[in-house]
């Protein structure tokens, strides 16, 4: 494994842990970019195509459930 590949996984480790990017950077006597650099390329959030934004999505990210709660599963397909 290179050593970047390993870096990047401390950092990861640290952050999970509870610690800053700036006490991550003391600590690995590294500069603060480049642990912000990989904080950030692993938080990246992928989109998810489940809650697309339609008005379904959207009550159920509200709370008020999905038509499969209230018992409608679609049209059959036959």
């Amino acid at each position: 494994m290179s050593r970047m590949s390993e870096l990047a996984m401390e950092i990861e480790d640290l952050y999970n842990q509870g610690y800053n990017e700036f006490t991550i950077s003391t600590m690995l006597n590294i500069p603060v970019e480049l642990v912000d650099g990989f904080v950030a390329s692993f938080m990246e959030v992928s989109y998810n195509e489940g809650m697309d934004g339609d008005f379904d999505s959207a009550m159920a990210s509200a709370g008020h459930g999905t038509d499969e709660d209230y018992g409608y599963y679609g049209e059959p397909e036959f």
